[in-house]
């Protein structure tokens, strides 16, 4: 279960996996990369009782052809225990002469902590003839509140793995349920990764009650984090002297949230971008947000601008 749960993730957001799962290989921005899933049908033909279906082999590469593919090899493991290096080293040398290439990265995700391998050397007494190792991220070491306003829904939607006080749970629980309605707009998907965030989280019947009475309203819609959200941009407005009501509040909340999503993603923004924040409606915010995820440039967020 929890392997096909992670290869959905992985397949479903790439670019967001592999900006989260092997950062150390890949560039900051992959929107110019072409990223493809490897066939299973050809692996299983090729690599017969070697191959292993829940694998997820992602070849990287970049359309001007500044550098050569790139293949990921992703695994994950619940139980650190299980873990074998030999099984993943054979299985990244037979995917590396099935796709000729020598540029591979393994990658493998922990839910848990354990003693495990980080290295396989093989050799004799004068030399080693054989140095594996690979990438891990041992989600059980990262603070889930250090990742609460992450822009990658990757990454919100694993803050249930990640450390937390048991008082924290529904506060980790929230967290990731603001990402995936704020960062996914596909409704389906929504529905999916609800799942996932539940799946991992594994409230209790008390928990969630407690969840329902804080976090979300009569209708069901989730509060909470959004309305502290909120809150935070309407002091802000008020600061520098907005005091036009909730509404305007609310407004230049989802403003600053966008805002500071597109600074992380371009850096200081220029006078007009400011200025499109500042003239913008509640639909054109909400739309921004949604093209913010996948924009290769600041101008690709408006599509009509003309700075």
């Amino acid at each position: 279960m929890h392997d096909q749960n992670f290869k959905n993730l992985i397949l479903d957001y790439p670019r967001q996996a592999l900006a989260f799962f092997a950062a150390e290989e890949v560039e900051a921005d992959l929107t110019q990369a072409r990223i493809t899933p490897v066939r299973q049908e050809l692996l299983q033909e090729r690599l017969g009782e070697r191959f292993r279906e829940l694998d997820v082999p992602l070849l990287l590469e970049w359309p001007d052809g500044r550098r050569a593919g790139l293949l990921f090899v992703i695994e994950e493991e619940t139980q650190t225990s299980r873990f074998s290096i030999h099984r993943l080293a054979h299985y990244c040398l037979d995917l590396a002469e099935l796709m000729d290439t020598e540029r591979l990265v393994p990658v493998v995700i922990f839910l848990r902590p354990g003693q495990r391998p980080a290295r396989l050397t093989l050799g004799g007494e004068r030399r080693s003839y054989l140095d594996f190792h690979y990438l891990a991220c041992d989600l059980y070491r990262l603070r889930a509140a250090d990742h609460f306003d992450s822009d990658n829904l990757v990454v919100r939607l694993n803050l249930p793995n990640m450390a937390h006080a048991e008082s924290e749970r529904l506060a980790v629980y929230a967290a990731a349920q603001l990402g995936l309605v704020t960062l996914e707009s596909d409704p389906n998907r929504q529905r999916k990764y609800v799942d996932f965030i539940d799946y991992y989280a594994h409230l209790s019947d008390e928990e969630l009650a407690r969840y329902t009475a804080t976090y979300l309203t009569e209708r069901g819609e989730l509060m909470g984090f959004a309305q502290r959200l909120h809150q935070e941009g309407w002091n802000e407005g008020q600061r520098e002297g907005q005091r036009e009501g909730h509404r305007l509040g609310q407004q230049l909340g989802e403003a600053l949230i966008l805002r500071r999503q597109l600074t992380r993603r371009f850096g200081p923004l220029p006078d007009w971008a400011e200025q499109r924040l500042q003239d913008a409606t509640p639909v054109e915010l909400e739309s921004w947000a949604e093209r913010v995820l996948d924009a290769p440039t600041l101008e690709a967020v408006w599509p009509d601008s003309r700075p």
